[in-house]
């Protein structure tokens, strides 16, 4: 049966493309290839994948006319702050490179410390207007509210009419040779509810294998356990109470969260692969609290700026980080 199938796309057929992260070039034996999954699967093979793997690559989810859309009115809002090469059209997002890219920092990919403000005085219309697409209403009421994907988690996980759309998302962008997204996992950032949220990291527009999309920690999230297992009993060795273990467990962190900034030393140190795909529109990756993931650097052959969305999702029933019942913001503190 097609369900039963567990395809991992070819590596050799992405010809030769060069995978850039913070620190290199990823090797061949470094990289694999992410697992792809559809809506139509039975939900007792989806639960499998998504315990078994830490994610499910869920191919075509979303109405790709939905997802453009979005893209359209986001580089709408971003448009006069220079940033899209003349000519072309808003949907396309192809950034203008005679421009200085320091000029264009991503929102949360690394940019800054501490989910500060990135960029200097010359970025701060983009960043501004980058900010202000998160309180649209195209974005906050309509795309991160859309009805299939909140049906979807319901279904996977369970959790029926208690299933709840977290209120903070982070709308990240990656100009051209900016900053990647270092190592992490979502818990690190949650960790004052249960560690049973979904996080859906949804692509705004296709995304080239070169153009900067979220990779995958080969079984991460068997490692992300073991991290927060270890660091825990280390805590309360040392006698933190247990609030002291969630506000800690941060500050052994880099300044901004990260387990690491370069996936490639990461790999080499636990001797995972890291998953890689090209996205298209309305493609969607459902991933566990524990699973470690990154970005590749954004290379992407026609200047294409990569758009992409985290949404959480948690169990309403049960206690879950109430510090995300807001919208995000600069220095934030979450």
């Amino acid at each position: 049966m097609p369900h039963a199938q567990s395809p991992e796309r070819d590596i050799a057929s992405y010809n030769g493309d060069k995978l850039y992260v913070n620190d290199g070039l990823l090797r061949p034996d470094q990289v694999g290839g992410l697992k792809e999954s559809t809506a139509d699967m039975p939900v007792e093979e989806l639960r499998r994948r998504y315990n078994e793997d830490g994610y499910i690559f869920l191919k075509g989810l979303l109405p790709r006319e939905d997802v453009l859309k979005a893209r359209e009115e986001y580089f709408k809002m971003l448009e006069p702050s220079g940033v899209l090469k003349p000519g072309t059209a808003p949907v396309q997002g192809v950034f203008d490179e005679t421009k200085d890219k320091a000029d264009y920092p991503g929102i949360g990919a690394g940019a800054a410390d501490n989910n500060g403000k990135p960029g200097a005085a010359t970025a701060e219309k983009f960043v501004d207007l980058a900010l202000e697409a998160h309180y649209a209403h195209w974005y906050k009421e309509t795309f991160c509210k859309h009805p299939v994907l909140k049906e979807t988690i319901a279904r996977i996980s369970g959790w029926g009419d208690s299933t709840l759309g977290v209120r903070r998302s982070l709308l990240r962008n990656n100009t051209p040779g900016n900053k990647a997204i270092g190592v992490h996992y979502d818990q690190i950032f949650l960790r004052h509810g249960e560690p049973t949220s979904f996080t859906a990291w949804v692509p705004m527009g296709d995304i080239s294998l070169t153009g900067g999309g979220l990779i995958y920690l080969e079984n991460g999230h068997t490692l992300g356990r073991e991290v927060e297992a270890e660091f825990t009993r280390k805590a309360k060795e040392s006698g933190l109470s247990d609030e002291q273990t969630k506000n800690a467990f941060n500050q052994n962190m880099l300044s901004t969260g990260l387990l690491a900034d370069g996936p490639k030393e990461y790999s080499d140190a636990f001797q995972r692969r890291w998953l890689v795909t090209a996205y298209e529109a309305g493609d969607v990756v459902l991933h566990t609290p524990y699973t470690i993931h990154a970005s590749t650097m954004n290379f992407d052959h026609d200047n294409i700026i990569r758009v992409g969305t985290d949404l959480r999702f948690v169990d309403s029933s049960k206690p879950w980080d109430k510090r995300w019942d807001k919208d995000y913001e600069f220095n934030d503190g979450v």
